[in-house]
């Protein structure tokens, strides 16, 4: 076969996959696992068969007309460069894991069959905005992977948490997707063509008449699909559905995406500096505001979220630097690990047999009870805090030396503001990724709440593909010198100065976390049993929850009772409360937009009730009245009938008379 029809199979399989776990889900379950797993896995050994023929050299491009559309066509067209090859690979093998994983995480959910479907969906509209040259047909897949996430986040849709969650995710991206698919059309009447490869030909040929204003309303929609500051509020809370879907989302599909888009067309971007600064800034308090909001949660997952907002901050800072290869290699190196950590947060809950246990005060006796698990999440903390040798090192790196030599003058891509700003937020994020994810480590494997249950080994499936993962997050970064030809010929190896120097201040977040968590298990300890802990910067509801569960005993002497030993909380002193509730957006956001839309709804409401209603109800009840009126005269009485015939007749004699003799007169 040639490499265009293995392409064109890749994102074809798990499609078909779909369609057909959805129709025989429930006619013949006994076909749903396979129809999960085979069609994404062999997808997966095609897209490493399609990137090893592509093997970083010329874009592979092939296209068809679809139908006739106008001044501007819309082709079905491919375009294979080694950003696109490599991304796809990422997304075969996380979603392959995923669905492997997902057949004994919800193996007795009855809902399984359609989760498999959707999870499928959701790799092929990937894979096809991976592979996609016109962006048309991209953003068919866009919007296929804003549906899918819609329903997979609301999966639990008993639970008030997931329906909520789902709409808020859905309707945040669509915020962002209407100006982005206006700068869509903004993109192709300067250009006169979707292709990409056309849009960028023109944007060399000086073609491109507005670039700003295209450029910032592509943006919109990458902050809402990639959760970029203000837009990325929905990631979060999409913690309510499966963590399996967690991993997926996360990882390789949706919030990669943007970034994936950006990367795919940053020359057009890169015609205007407004909007590469405005990117930096972005980037910028993404990457800072997502680290303290990090250090502040409890539930595992939501520290996991933000810490997935902070990282494609990361990727976001080098695409504002001009640097799509750094941003395109801290994506693939983050998808590796960021599915591990997912995964082994879902191996925390699944032993414990319940949700609850995601909150990290409560976690205890989960090194020995979970190994694997335990391991590979502590290999993908190293990952992520980007302490050498692990693969989040060095892509790290490759991120804070493009913004380097940016701010530096070296690389005349961007202003050199918006490098400046990238390598000051980038450094200060290091110090806080180390933090958090130190603060994790220590509480949800050295804690001391309750242990958690007993239920027995863990199943192969979920573990197993946690060890695949983990092969990339140790490795991936020493391939560095062997990888550059899918990445343009462009080098990314780490520069002494600045590796030197973000490795020393993660250093430094991680020790200064640990110190204060020894501090605080040092206070817990001393604590008399029934005892409360509290701080001054405590919420009183927080205060009193703690309050009713330490009524009868001790810390971590009863299931669920929470470890007070927590150092997010001293190392962010009265910053804790407002970043715990991710610096109250929710409610600025409630206050501004959800309020006002509910009281004009009210309004039309009461406009349609009583107004137009009222209009409507009139004219029936006028014409039932004239209905009462008319029924009333008929009495069958003939007598009746012949008399008001005759007084009829009376009447019109003399107006006849009357108007007669008046005109007589005139």
């Amino acid at each position: 076969m040639t490499t265009t029809t293995l392409a064109v199979l890749v994102p074809l399989l798990p499609f078909l996959g779909a369609a057909a776990g959805l129709l025989l889900g429930r006619t013949a379950p006994g076909y749903v696992r396979p129809l999960a797993v085979l069609p994404t896995l062999v997808a997966a050994v095609l897209a490493v068969v399609v990137a090893a023929r592509q093997g970083g050299g010329p874009a592979i491009d092939a296209a068809t007309r679809l139908t006739p559309t106008g001044s501007v066509p819309i082709d079905l067209a491919l375009h294979l460069d080694g950003f696109a090859v490599l991304v796809a690979v990422l997304v075969g093998l996380v979603a392959t894991c995923v669905q492997i994983y997902s057949t004994a995480y919800l193996r007795d959910d009855p809902r399984y069959p359609s989760y498999a479907a959707l999870v499928s969906l959701f790799t092929a509209a990937m894979l096809l905005v991976v592979y996609s040259g016109d962006l048309m047909v991209l953003m068919v897949g866009w919007e296929i992977m804003g549906i899918c996430s819609y329903f997979l986040v609301g999966h639990y849709w008993e639970t008030p948490e997931a329906r909520a969650a789902s709409l808020k995710a859905f309707l945040v991206t669509k915020l962002g997707d209407v100006p982005f698919l206006i700068g869509l059309f903004a993109l192709a009447a300067d250009t006169g063509t979707f292709r990409i490869t056309g849009i960028l030909g023109a944007v060399a040929n000086g073609g491109l008449d507005h670039p700003t204003v295209i450029a910032l309303l592509l943006l919109a929609g990458v902050a809402g699909k990639s959760a970029q500051f203000p837009l990325h509020t929905w990631l979060p809370d999409a913690m309510a559905g499966p963590t399996p879907v967690s991993a997926l989302i996360h990882a390789a599909t949706m919030v990669a995406a943007g970034i994936y888009f950006v990367a795919r067309l940053l020359p057009v971007f890169a015609e205007s500096g407004a909007a590469l600064v405005v990117l930096a800034v972005m980037a910028a308090v993404t990457m800072i505001g997502s680290g303290l909001a990090a250090l502040a949660q409890d539930d595992i997952k939501r520290v996991l979220a933000y810490s997935t907002i902070g990282q494609l901050g990361y990727m976001s800072g080098a695409l504002a630097v001009g640097d799509r290869g750094a941003a395109v290699f801290h994506l693939l190196s983050h998808g590796a690990f960021k599915a591990v950590l997912f995964l082994a947060a879902g191996v925390v809950i699944h032993a414990a047999g319940t949700n609850s246990l995601a909150a990290m005060s409560r976690m205890g006796g989960l090194a020995k009870r979970i190994p694997d698990a335990y391991w590979t999440m502590t290999v993908a903390l190293l990952a992520l805090a980007a302490i050498p040798p692990f693969a989040g090192f060095f892509s790290k790196e490759a991120v804070l030396v493009a913004a380097e030599h940016t701010a530096l003058g070296d690389r005349h891509v961007a202003p050199a503001a918006a490098g400046w700003t990238v390598l000051v937020a980038g450094l200060l994020a290091a110090v806080l990724t180390a933090a958090y994810a130190t603060r994790l480590w220590l509480l949800a494997f050295r804690g001391r709440g309750a242990e958690v249950p007993d239920h027995g080994k863990q199943p192969i499936a979920m573990t197993a593909v946690l060890w695949v993962l983990a092969i990339p997050t140790i490795a991936f970064g020493l391939t560095v010198g062997v990888i550059t030809d899918w990445f343009d010929g462009h080098s990314l190896t780490p520069s002494v100065t600045t590796a030197v120097l973000s490795t020393g201040v993660a250093l430094v977040g991680g020790l200064v976390t640990y110190g204060a968590w020894r501090h605080t298990t040092a206070l817990a300890a001393r604590t008399p049993v029934g005892a409360v802990v509290t701080h001054p910067d405590a919420e009183p509801a927080l205060v009193e929850a703690e309050a009713m569960t330490h009524h009868t005993a001790g810390y971590g002497d009863t299931p669920g009772t929470p470890d007070p030993a927590d150092p997010g909380r001293l190392l962010l002193g009265p910053l804790h409360r407002h970043a715990a509730t991710g610096f109250h957006l929710d409610a600025l956001y409630t206050q501004l937009f959800v309020r006002p839309v509910q009281a004009a709804a009210s309004l039309v409401r009461f406009l349609d009730r009583e107004v137009v209603d009222t209009y409507v109800r009139g004219s029936g009840t006028g014409a039932r009245w004239l209905g009462t009126a008319v029924r009333r005269a008929q009495t069958g009485n003939v007598q009746t009938y012949l008399s008001a015939l005759l007084a009829g007749s009376l009447v019109l004699a003399i107006a006849a008379v009357v108007f007669a003799t008046v005109n007589a007169g005139a």
